[in-house]
């Protein structure tokens, strides 16, 4: 069911083409139409995103009230509220354990310089609605907010007739401080601008569709944003000690995301890719998402035979994935050589569902090989700093020459000025 190729320095080059074109495609399409939807919120506010709920989800924007929220939670069920519950401890001691704080020093030059750490005042998290209405991306991307200290986390999600009661629940968990029916890029829009009784925020984070992504990359520098997501994807790294049901399992737990997904096994056994793809054959026949999953493996899925694990390593760098797996004889060794991949899975026993759900660090992660630049949503995401700096006249006076000759090499005779007239007469 998936492709077993042999790295020969271009079959493996090719599998990476396949992953990088299926997210580069920006559709004109549809930044054309998100651009005419920003451009019309910015100019008439709260009317216009009425006008567009109305159009795209049948229903006007709505505040969703504390009672609503009771009632999602009362609706759970204890099973899945305690592992809500759960999984909200455990990434809330993760990223208390990722805080850094304000701190001052002395320089050599003997003045005061530090930092001053602050939690951002506003943030949005958007939530999708219908099959993509996941209560563990709420906590995924509130909690860690909660913890940096944001001052007010406003949630939206799309007025579908009977919002997703897993999804309320969490948000009441997560510490959300507001929750508002409003979706789509008119709900983008009306985070970045403000819009009536929706506020302006100062950084939007979350996932959604074609439309949602498209208004957050064009918003960004209005507000800050987590990452332009693209397909999800897991690579593992196996020698002929993995267990092949196990492997099968993971590869499939990602490929039913959607048909995009990626999902590759770089091994340097060809016995194991082979018991690999028996696995993914028998597994899929009693999974519900088998034809999503075929369709991903088919287009996005394979295994590469490397000659050696140092291979496997080099080409995982190369791929940068969202989701790395070793699933090797001893894990740990590989991984002073792993540099590229938004979260490492060591082990048999480390799927990535574990990351998904309950671990503790975040599961949005960098896509698309941007895991070689960009990290996980934390906390430090919903931080920023401010420089402090505090010289007396002792301290600056035996630098200001230095100063000076800066500013006139620049032909910045004012800068130069700034310091000179402190000390003369």
């Amino acid at each position: 069911m998936i492709d077993i190729v042999k790295a020969d320095g271009q079959s493996e080059q090719a599998v990476i083409g396949a992953m990088r074109a299926r997210a580069a495609q920006n559709n004109a399409a549809v930044d054309q139409a998100v651009s005419a939807i920003l451009a019309d919120v910015a100019r008439r506010g709260y009317e216009a995103v009425r006008e567009y709920s109305l159009k795209f989800d049948k229903a006007e924007p709505r505040e969703i009230g504390k009672e609503e929220l009771e009632a999602a939670y009362a609706s759970c069920g204890p099973t899945l509220i305690a592992a809500m519950e759960h999984a909200a401890a455990n990434i809330r001691d993760y990223n208390e354990k990722l805080l850094y704080e304000t701190a001052e020093w002395t320089s050599p030059d003997g003045g005061r310089v530090g930092r001053i750490v602050r939690g951002l005042t506003r943030v949005g998290v958007y939530v999708p609605g219908g099959t993509a209405a996941y209560p563990s991306s709420v906590l995924m991307n509130a909690v860690p907010a909660k913890v940096a200290g944001v001052e007010e986390i406003v949630m939206v999600t799309p007025p579908t007739e009977n919002l997703s009661a897993p999804v309320l629940a969490a948000a009441k968990i997560a510490g959300v401080d507001r929750c508002i029916a409003v979706g789509g890029a008119q709900a983008v829009a009306a985070l970045t601008y403000g819009a009536g009784f929706i506020p302006k925020v100062d950084k939007l984070v979350g996932p959604g569709n074609a439309y949602v992504a498209a208004a957050k990359r064009l918003a960004y520098g209005k507000l800050d944003i987590d990452m332009v997501a693209g397909p999800s994807e897991v690579l593992v790294i196996a020698d002929g000690s993995a267990d092949p049901k196990f492997v099968a399992a993971d590869l499939l737990s990602q490929a039913e995301h959607d048909k995009l997904a990626s999902a590759v096994l770089l091994t340097d056994s060809a016995a194991l890719a082979q018991a690999v793809d028996g696995e993914i054959v028998r597994q899929t026949g009693y999974l519900s998402r088998s034809e999503i999953m075929e369709c991903s493996l088919r287009d996005f899925g394979c295994a590469i035979v490397c000659e050696t694990l140092d291979d496997c390593v080099a080409l995982a760098n190369e791929i940068a994935p969202e989701h790395l797996e070793i699933m090797t004889q001893d894990p740990r060794a590989l991984l002073p050589g792993i540099r590229n991949a938004g979260a490492v899975f060591l082990g048999a026993w480390s799927p990535e569902p574990l990351g998904d759900y309950l671990a503790g660090p975040d599961h949005v992660l960098p896509t698309s090989g941007t895991a070689r630049f960009f990290s996980p949503l934390s906390v430090t995401s919903f931080l920023k700093t401010m420089s402090v700096i505090a010289y007396s006249k002792e301290t600056l006076a035996p630098i200001q020459k230095e100063i000076i000759t800066f500013a006139e090499s620049e032909k910045l005779t004012a800068h130069a000025n700034s310091i000179r007239v402190r000390f003369e007469g």
